[in-house]
């Protein structure tokens, strides 16, 4: 079986904002992650990273908040989906 690509969507907003989602459905867990997905969630503006949630190979499930890398605990992909734009909309408040 090879990788699904599940979602991609990126929106720019007026400010010129980055909002990326991209999740993948994969044969294998990524090393570091317990479950059958990989997947970047990504909000940004001017270049800097604001807030990420991703499972890179070897680190796992994790986020960066405000440049801050911390673990994520990963339940399902509507969850993540649903945590990340929770963080987004916090920022977009500030």
């Amino acid at each position: 079986m090879r990788a699904t690509k599940l979602m991609h969507e990126k929106l720019v907003l007026e400010d010129g904002s980055i909002i990326e989602m991209v999740i993948w459905s994969v044969p294998r867990p990524v090393v570091g992650s317990k479950h059958d997905y990989k997947y970047r969630l990504y909000f940004g503006r001017d270049g800097s990273r604001i807030v990420c949630f991703d499972n890179e190979r070897g680190k796992g499930d994790h986020r960066h908040i405000d440049g801050l890398e911390m673990p994520y605990e990963f339940r399902d992909v509507d969850r993540l989906v649903a945590d990340f734009m929770d963080e987004v909309r916090m920022r977009l408040r500030q």
